[in-house]
């Protein structure tokens, strides 16, 4: 196991953000075949049978995810692109969205079919400038092509796709705050049930699903369901995008297959540790998810399974690497201090919650923590996680925190007996 480009194949050739390099390389081909010869619960049972999860973090099945929709309803039904990319460390639906933003279109008209949506919508972080310029150029050039509008790809199947661009808010991530951003509302997550596929834009079923989801989708219909579940693991089928950061020597976007070993990734794709570091711990899959040791990382496989035995996930895909130099207090206080500023405040457990430990992290930076301050993040952190909150940022908090002191508390008590030293000195 180890890179395996699929999605990215054509990276690197000129123009493949473009109509005209995607349709050479045979892009919309799988569109046309999804809506001339199969019915929307046909595509549904062929992604299903695929074994795609989501992308985005939860990685929930979406087949599964698309046969929620209730398609004898007469209501109309959306679909919703999540390309709010906001997780620290996290870069790799970008790639696809500057580069090769016809292939998540391609998804998104698939997946239209499947559900029997005729409007969708795609939701960019407001800082991804050239991003949403490249996607609003593709969608130009597909309803110059005949890719979109009234009468898609010549099928007669109607299908109308527009850009929302973000404000920074990293909350709208969630996708119900996201809804609610779409709708003009401020991004605030709402209480489940119901489900966005019972009511989700406007009150209609709606799916959501992230940029690389979708990309993947074009893959599965131009070559089966069977030959996509025969790559990565059986329970973590497919390839996965992972953007590395931190003193590598080859940082970047690396597609691997799923089930791949994490050290595989570090040092034969990206070269191993930078000025011969050594490895201190590794955040596998975006700020919200546990650390793991160097020796935790030595064991641990990036698929799904692999990550819950390690009592972590694979998250938004982000691989941030930690060399033996790096502050784990700063770092640790630095996530903490992101999640209270990104707190929607409407549950008083995050809102409250996340401060509190920000706060304490900081005292505890600066020197000025005793003991009781480093308990009361450990005790803080039970009651902001395990549905407390209407979504889980609070637990991305707890998540960010609570395994970093657990596993490198030497480094934190080493911090708070210079504070006790400081004190004695006076």
């Amino acid at each position: 196991m180890g890179e395996l480009k699929i999605i990215t194949k054509h990276i690197g050739e000129k123009d493949t953000h473009t109509f005209k390099h995607y349709q050479a390389v045979g892009g919309y081909e799988a569109a046309k075949k999804a809506l001339t010869s199969m019915t929307g619960d046909q595509i549904i049972d062929e992604v299903k049978k695929s074994g795609l999860r989501g992308r985005g973090g939860a990685g929930f099945p979406t087949g599964m995810k698309w046969g929620f929709i209730d398609k004898k309803n007469p209501k109309p039904k959306y679909l919703v692109c999540n390309a709010d990319e906001g997780e620290p460390g996290t870069f790799k639906d970008r790639v696809i969205l500057e580069q090769l933003p016809h292939m998540m279109i391609e998804g998104m008209i698939i997946a239209a079919k499947a559900i029997d949506a005729h409007k969708a919508f795609i939701y960019i972080r407001g800082e991804y400038t050239l991003s949403i310029e490249r996607v609003q150029s593709a969608l130009d050039e597909c309803y110059t092509n005949g890719i979109l509008g009234k009468n898609v790809l010549a099928t007669g199947y109607e299908l109308d796709i527009a850009v929302y661009q973000g404000a920074g808010a990293y909350i709208c991530g969630e996708e119900t705050a996201l809804i609610n951003s779409l709708e003009g509302r401020r991004g605030h997550p709402r209480l489940k049930p119901p489900f966005p596929a019972v009511s989700g834009l406007y009150g209609y079923p709606t799916v959501v699903n992230n940029v690389e989801t979708f990309s993947a989708v074009p893959h599965i219909i131009n070559n089966g369901a069977e030959w996509y579940a025969k790559i990565g693991t059986p329970k973590s089928t497919g390839t996965r995008l992972f953007s590395v950061s931190g003193p590598v020597k080859r940082p970047g976007v690396y597609e691997i297959e799923l089930g791949t070993p994490l050290m595989t990734l570090i040092n034969e794709l990206c070269g191993g540790m930078q000025d011969g570091k050594k490895l201190r711990g590794i955040i596998p899959g975006g700020s919200s998810v546990p650390i793991l040791t160097a020796e935790e990382c030595q064991t641990a496989n990036m698929d799904f399974e692999s990550m819950v035995e390690h009592k972590t996930m694979l998250g938004s895909g982000a691989v941030i690497v930690l060399a033996e130099d790096t502050d784990i207090v700063e770092s640790t206080y630095r996530l903490a201090e992101f999640y209270a500023h990104e707190s929607c405040g409407q549950c008083t457990p995050c809102r409250e919650g996340t401060h509190w430990v920000a706060n304490l992290l900081h005292k505890i930076k600066e020197g000025h923590g005793t003991k009781k301050d480093l308990d009361l993040i450990l005790s803080l952190s039970v009651n902001m996680e395990g549905g407390t909150t209407i979504c889980p940022l609070a637990d991305a908090c707890v998540g960010a925190v609570r395994p970093a002191i657990q596993k490198y508390r030497a480094e934190f008590e080493a911090r708070l007996t210079d504070s006790e030293t400081k004190k004695h000195v006076a």
